[in-house]
């Protein structure tokens, strides 16, 4: 067997595998050979058929099938021996009908190589990193929050700017009937709130749906409707009064303290607002740093240049997928992948620069730390080591959970690669002021 490579261009190359008859010659006769022990063919005692028989109903498929094999398994040896860092797979070259009666074949495959680059992590202009913070006016807000949720109900008789309503949105038409219970900071427009104020029980109210509220998930609530329903909605609705309540705020003390972190964790206010605080400032850190990652990324795209063997990555999409596609089709779809496809070049070349590597521990102790969280979540603070284990392995057992945090936990070393290299800047703010800079106004 002969193998040759021409290299096309720096992206293009074409390999020549060479296979003569004594490359598969001895594998196909011992096959037949035992194709012939096991045959049952009319006329013949099992083991004793003709050899010539033998070869004419069987020969040329186990000739063709044991030459595939060869093929494959020398090309694939060729490209890890050869180091070769190829795009796609291999695509064969089309030629014309192969003479399988010929002792000697020749077959080509195109390859699409990777191009050669550096990765320059240090932009002129710097990239944000934000340091979000819980400021007083969000702690003091959650604090309220808790007070409402663990205080109680007291009736009232008639509805006030902060009383808690339960009423049912009736609208015979759609057939709408739906029992709720809301707040009224919770429409649109004060207009909506002030038909409320001084209702009482049994008093009907008269609504329209169009701008009612700021979100149409909550009409889509409210009135217990489809999104498609409650699209373009213009309708009036009556929302009849059933329970007007006052919600008694909670007193902040160790009893609450308790309810919340368990006994004698927190035991002050003050211990309560560093509290809120410290696991406000937890989960804005995983915000920001999920922000730095995909502007790095950003970046990273769109100024790291090299080409792609766009070509040949555009002919392999038409066999790669499930069924076939047509060249129109691949070029839209290679168009469409080619910003991803960049990236992952980009993330191969910085984890292998910089060393970048996780191991099955490393995987393993994440899922422990995530199931951990998980129980924590419903009252089970101190799991044992051995239900965390049990727990670990069934979960790795499905590959699909393994490789995703695998992926995790090469985005978290990654982008401790960044904080460290890039050119990055610090800017402070609230969430507040995170969420406007970042989303818009909304």
């Amino acid at each position: 067997m002969n193998i040759t490579r021409e290299n096309v261009d720096a992206l293009n190359a074409v390999v020549k595998v060479d296979i003569a008859k004594e490359d598969y010659s001895d594998k196909v006769e011992k096959i037949l050979s035992d194709y012939r022990k096991t045959a049952n063919i009319p006329g013949f005692r099992k083991g004793h058929v003709p050899m010539g028989m033998v070869k004419k109903q069987y020969g040329k498929a186990v000739l063709v099938d044991e030459v595939n094999k060869l093929l494959q398994d020398a090309l694939n040896k060729y490209l890890t021996e050869e180091k070769l860092d190829v795009l796609g797979q291999p695509l064969p070259k089309a030629q014309e009908g192969i003479d399988w009666d010929a002792d000697n074949f020749s077959f080509e495959f195109e390859l699409g190589l990777a191009p050669e680059f550096d990765v320059e992590l240090k932009s002129k202009k710097a990239i944000t990193q934000y340091n979000i913070i819980a400021d007083d006016k969000m702690i003091d807000e959650q604090i309220e929050r808790i007070q409402k949720q663990y205080g109680k109900l007291v009736s009232q008789d008639a509805v006030e700017k902060d009383s808690e309503l339960t009423g049912t949105f009736t609208n015979e038409e759609k057939e709408i009937e739906n029992t709720v219970t809301l707040t009224l900071d919770k429409f649109k427009g004060e207009a909506t709130a002030k038909q409320f104020l001084g209702a009482k029980v049994g008093d009907v109210i008269t609504l329209k749906t169009k701008g009612l509220y700021n979100d149409e998930h909550e009409l889509m609530h409210a009135l217990k409707l489809s999104h498609d329903d409650v699209h373009g909605l213009d309708i009036e609705v009556n929302f009849t009064i059933t329970e007007i309540n006052e919600r008694e705020l909670a007193d902040l003390d160790q009893e609450l303290f308790d309810k919340l972190f368990g006994e004698g964790e927190v035991t002050s206010v003050d211990e309560l607002k560093a509290k809120i605080k410290e696991d406000a400032e937890k989960q804005f850190a995983q915000q920001a740093d999920q922000k730095l990652l995909n502007d790095v990324t950003e970046y990273l795209v769109e100024n790291t240049k090299f080409d792609l063997p766009a070509e040949f990555l555009t002919k392999w999409m038409q066999t790669a997928g499930e069924k076939e596609i047509d060249a129109d089709q691949a070029k839209e779809e290679y168009e469409k992948s080619e910003k991803g496809l960049r990236y992952q070049l980009i993330e191969g070349k910085l984890i292998t620069d910089n060393n970048v590597q996780v191991t099955m521990d490393d995987i393993k102790n994440h899922a422990k730390e995530m199931i951990k969280g998980q129980m924590a979540q419903f009252g089970q603070l101190n799991p044992s080591d051995k239900e965390l284990e049990d727990i670990a392995a069934r979960v790795l057992g499905n590959q699909d959970e393994a490789r995703r945090i695998s992926e995790q936990l090469i985005s978290q070393k990654l982008l401790a690669v960044y904080k460290e290299k890039a050119n990055l800047k610090v800017k402070e703010l609230s969430y507040e002021n995170f969420v406007k800079e970042v989303y818009g106004d909304k």
